[in-house]
């Protein structure tokens, strides 16, 4: 009895050790394998993260350059009307009006051509025939984006519209255009993480256009030559489909041992593409970190659960998306201040021309359907600018544009001040701004008349409200204009300086 007590007790230790020592294996192969599978997961999740915030990033900066050329186009096409009545009769007075142009509407090295395909800029004239690739045509029929390559290394972006019917100096003009430095526009775009994130604007033949490093892999050569030994011969075959079809894509490689991620899409109608690269290990070292130090946590605890790896697999997932969020969210915050400092006057701090025409189109798309009742459009040209500037210095006359500003500003606190041009400014006026307007006006209107007498700030003012035939908000403002025209006049006669006086 003792004997068969003995083996059961023995029997009873030893199932003990092996099913403890099983159990043990059970929990340890399945940490180790919860711990792996879960790291495996965190990789895919990062990689997805990454992707996403890689297109949004090209995305953004693609749309920011199609804006770009679509203003600059509503630009060129609202001037034409303008040079058409400006009677213009020798090339000194078109060199000047196309000065003129170009410190107005902001258009850098806008240009006309005529029949002959002789280009007139504001200092001289060129036959362009050869450097431009839409004067081979005969005819301009539409809008033409194309790429121009000067002196050397130099790229531009080339804006090209039809002048059909615009007859200057006895002669038939058939377009204009407007060329854009691209490393001009590069610098719009750049990142405040230099050494993290890179891009770059290349041609569907990989030619680098920005001049812009993209890592230290590519660099700043052409993309295709670049990658074509690093990259497998499968998904180097389909990035060069890509760029030749213009479509967007995007892929993942190696390199000495660190893992670039490199996302790229078309940028409409110019031909080109927009790439971003970022190393993968910006976004997923934290969690790397993390996991392996969850790893090591796992060998010496045998007791964590399949359900502690799945919590813990919970929070490495939220602190990716934390990670993720607060880089959209300063990504979002720096679009912003762009946007206010593309908007905002240097020298005066009101809105400049490109935010009245940001407005200008959304009122005239409330004009046109018919939804806006109450609008007042107030134009104001300061007096005697030029003759301050030819006397004093600009400094005074920088001095004297900002005092206007500020004495606009100050009666117009129910209105948004806009500077159009170096010495006119544009008041829209809704609410309650419309409502006071008249009052407003003659108040200001009494001390600029003050003003004249004691060589101050002397503003010529003239408005006009939204009448029930207007179709756009040019029409309130060529009335407003006009009066300002009239009321200049008025001020003359009371001793005011004008440019002729």
């Amino acid at each position: 009895m003792m004997k068969d007590t003995h083996i059961s007790d023995k029997t009873f230790v030893l199932t003990a050790v092996i099913g403890s020592l099983l159990v043990v294996a059970i929990v340890i192969g399945t940490t180790l394998w919860a711990s792996k599978e879960t790291a495996a997961e965190t990789d895919e999740a990062v990689a997805a993260v990454s992707h996403f915030y890689l297109e949004a990033m090209a995305d953004r900066r693609a749309r920011i350059i199609t804006n770009l050329i679509n203003n600059n186009f509503e630009h060129m096409e609202k001037l034409l009307p303008i040079i058409a009545e400006e009677g213009i009769d020798s090339q000194e007075t078109l060199r000047a009006m196309i000065g003129k142009i170009k410190t107005l509407f902001s258009l850098k090295r806008f240009a006309l051509v005529d029949e002959d395909n002789v280009v007139y800029t504001q200092y001289t004239t060129y036959t362009g025939g050869s450097r431009h690739a839409f004067l081979t045509a005969n005819k301009l029929n539409k809008r033409d984006i194309s790429t121009v390559y000067l002196y050397g290394s130099s790229k531009q972006l080339c804006l090209a519209i039809p002048t059909e019917g615009l007859v200057l100096l006895g002669k038939p003009f058939k377009a204009c255009f407007v060329q854009i430095d691209i490393e001009e526009i590069a610098s719009l775009l750049a990142f405040n993480d230099p050494g993290r994130t890179y891009f770059g604007i290349y041609d569907r033949n990989g030619v680098n256009l920005s001049n812009t490093n993209l890592g230290s892999i590519v660099s700043g050569q052409n993309i295709l030559e670049a990658t074509k030994d690093i990259l497998p011969k499968p998904e180097w075959e389909q990035l060069c489909r890509d760029f030749d079809n213009e479509a967007n894509g995007g892929l993942t490689f190696a390199f000495n041992g660190a893992e670039e991620t490199l996302f790229y899409v078309p940028i409409p109608d110019t031909g080109w593409m927009m790439v971003i690269l970022i190393r993968e290990s910006i976004i997923n070292d934290q969690i790397r970190g993390i996991s392996e130090k969850h790893l090591e946590i796992s060998n010496l605890q045998i007791a964590v659960t399949l359900g502690s790896m799945l919590l813990f697999a919970a929070a490495l997932l939220w602190r990716l998306w934390k990670i993720s969020r607060m880089k959209l969210e300063a990504e979002m915050k720096n679009s912003r201040a762009f946007r206010s400092m593309a908007n905002t006057d240097s020298l005066t701090g009101v809105r400049n021309k490109h935010a009245y025409s940001e407005y200008e189109a959304i009122l005239n798309r409330q004009i046109t359907g018919k939804e806006l009742e109450k609008l007042a459009v107030v134009v104001c040209d300061i007096n005697g600018l030029k003759i301050v500037n030819d006397t004093q210095g600009h400094a005074a006359g920088d001095k004297l544009i900002r005092d206007a500003s500020a004495l606009l500003c100050e009666h117009f606190i129910h209105g948004a001040v806009y500077r159009i041009g170096g010495d006119e400014f544009a008041v829209l006026l809704q609410g309650k701004g419309y409502d006071t307007r008249e009052t407003t006006i003659r108040s200001l209107n009494k001390i600029i008349e003050a003003n004249i007498a004691t060589d101050g700030v002397v503003i010529s003012i003239g408005y006009s409200t939204l009448e029930p035939n207007d179709e756009r908000l040019h029409d309130v403002f060529e009335r407003a204009d006009q009066m300002m025209y009239e009321r200049k006049k008025e001020l003359k006669q009371m001793g005011a300086k004008t440019r002729d006086v």
